[in-house]
């Protein structure tokens, strides 16, 4: 299962967001406002939870300076990862959209789509907010 978020323009350049964004104690900030729990386990992995919804632990996987963050599920039951993808928009200023990709069975994929689609693009707005 393949979702994308809306693409936002930030109000930091295309490195401060790069650091940002690969700083996981930041996550928080930009969490929806339906998280009920959000601590960070070691230098690069957080947990957070939103209301109704299980536990997710989240470490960073991937990083290509200073245009992408992988985040990956450390759940064999979960297995995904969101992308975050920061383009270059300017004076001061960034472009950034998410996307997500997951192996579902299709049941789970139907029952989880619109929550995820919903997360993610609130995680992108909040970025567009900073």
């Amino acid at each position: 299962m393949k979702l994308e978020s809306p693409k936002v323009t930030a109000g930091r350049n295309q490195q401060e967001l790069f650091e940002f964004l690969t700083n996981v104690e930041n996550y928080e900030k930009i969490m929806p406002s339906s998280k009920e729990k959000f601590v960070v386990t070691s230098d690069d992995t957080f947990l957070f939870q939103l209301k109704g919804m299980p536990e997710i632990k989240l470490k960073i996987v991937e990083t290509k300076e200073p245009e992408l963050v992988v985040l990956g599920s450390t759940s064999d039951k979960f297995p995904f990862t969101l992308n975050t993808h920061i383009a270059d928009a300017g004076e001061g200023k960034s472009e950034v959209n998410m996307d997500f990709e997951g192996k579902f069975n299709p049941m789970m994929s139907m029952m989880i789509k619109g929550p995820l689609k919903k997360f993610i693009t609130a995680l992108t707005e909040n970025i567009g907010k900073l």
